[in-house]
């Protein structure tokens, strides 16, 4: 059925599926400043991004449940995007998972891994260092990327 409803829920499909790729990149560059090969940084940002995809993943999953599972009167439109975005949030999710580290991989590869430039701080790679500026079990590179020039006033 491929009617309004489905084709706004392939459209929340899309910006889903965009920010958990969003995340995994992000966490990917943030580990190659911090010293990892890109294959590496894309390994380890899947892994550290796994559990939080994963739950958003379901969280909207079984929230959408009860438009699959609805009944009564005008339940045909609430079925339509149910259906389409639960059976596409998994998909979304099982193929986000292994193919956004894999074409992170591929377009470093292609660009000929050239230096990554760095835009701002590096927040998230400082959450997995410790105090003594050691990372700890599997959680980054070694040390601290230095912050970037802050933008002068126009």
């Amino acid at each position: 059925d491929n009617n309004v409803f489905t084709q706004i829920g392939l459209i929340v499909l899309v910006g889903l599926s965009a920010k958990n790729a969003i995340l995994i990149v992000e966490f990917a560059r943030e580990l190659e400043f911090a010293g990892r090969s890109p294959l590496q940084a894309a390994i380890e940002a899947s892994r550290l991004r796994l559990r939080p995809i994963l739950m958003t993943s379901m969280a909207f999953i079984m929230g959408v449940l009860p438009l699959v599972l609805s009944s009564g009167a005008g339940s045909e439109m609430r079925r339509a995007m149910g259906v389409a975005v639960f059976a596409g949030m998994i998909g979304v999710t099982a193929f986000g998972l292994f193919l956004t580290p894999v074409f992170y991989v591929l377009m470093r590869k292609l660009t000929g891994n050239r230096p990554l430039k760095q835009h701002g701080e590096v927040p998230h790679v400082e959450a997995f260092v410790s105090a003594d500026n050691t990372v700890p079990h599997g959680a980054g590179g070694g040390a601290l990327p230095a912050p970037a020039n802050k933008l002068k006033d126009l």
